[in-house]
């Protein structure tokens, strides 16, 4: 079960660094599913390994998708959300 762990979280490594390669407007749709299977492996790996490795892991990820947590932050808030150039019609 630890190694099927530890390939989970090196799978969504790899296709996370493969979504930040994407141009902007295909990185939404990886992004999201990977904020999504984020709280899953930080409970597994808090689950097998302890709290400690939970807080490094969502250190970790709020330093990677800081921006789009801003946003939903933002957007549940219902604060004036300003989206990036690309995005922009």
């Amino acid at each position: 079960m630890n190694s099927f762990l530890t390939l989970a979280c090196c799978l969504w490594v790899i296709l996370g660094t493969i979504t930040a390669f994407l141009p902007m407007r295909r990185q939404m749709v990886p992004g999201i599913v990977l904020i999504a299977i984020a709280p899953i492996l930080l409970f597994w790996i808090g689950f097998l390994h302890g709290w400690v490795w939970v807080i490094a892991g969502i250190l970790a990820f709020a330093s990677m998708f800081r921006n789009p947590l801003i946003y939903y932050y933002k957007k549940i808030r219902r604060l004036p959300v300003q989206l990036p150039p690309e995005f922009r019609k």
